[in-house]
């Protein structure tokens, strides 16, 4: 393994200890403090249930975080989601790639290799990372609004690294009023 400094700015306020990347605060916790809190919540909540909260929670978020990195960073289109995907990496949550992305047909996939929820959970026969699936729906939707697109999308995880015969999980996002293909 190959170390390096991490490359997305980090501020932390001497006074407030609030840490800051991009002008947005960021907290920093263990990998495994966040998953094992997060399985206790699936757990007492039941999978589905609980990733449709964060699907939502997900969308939500992701609409704001590309909202201000591109007002921050004077990006627009296919380049806002692109940093996003490189932020995400960056922060741990695994390596996210883009395999396709087309705006105009509102529709991406995203492939995810060294997934944080695989690295603590291993080979559990599911989906793990539905928590990220709002994420590119969310980001895909903020993208085509500033564009003055009112295409909406949806987005969902068709494979898992945690899944037998997978070694990367798979999201895809197509147009709201479309069938999964």
């Amino acid at each position: 393994m190959t170390k390096m400094a991490p490359e997305l700015p980090i501020e932390v306020d001497a006074e407030t200890g609030v840490w800051t990347t991009d002008a947005l605060p960021m907290l920093y916790v263990p990998r495994h403090f966040f998953i094992n809190n997060h399985v206790a919540v699936e757990e007492a909540l039941g999978a589905e249930k609980y990733a449709e909260i964060l699907y939502d929670a997900g969308y939500k978020s992701a609409w704001h975080w590309c909202e201000k990195e591109a007002e921050c960073h004077g990006l627009e289109g296919e380049a806002v989601f692109e940093h996003y995907m490189k932020r995400l990496s960056q922060r741990g949550w695994g390596k996210f790639v883009t395999e396709a992305i087309d705006l105009e047909a509102g529709t991406c996939r995203v492939r995810l290799e060294h997934s944080a929820f695989v690295y603590q959970l291993g080979k559990v026969g599911r989906k793990v990372e539905y928590m990220f699936t709002g994420w590119f729906a969310g980001a895909m939707d903020q993208i085509l609004a500033a564009r003055g697109s009112d295409l909406r999308t949806v987005a969902e995880q068709t494979q898992s690294a945690a899944e037998e015969g997978c070694d990367v999980g798979v999201f895809v996002t197509r147009p709201l009023d479309t069938q999964q293909g």
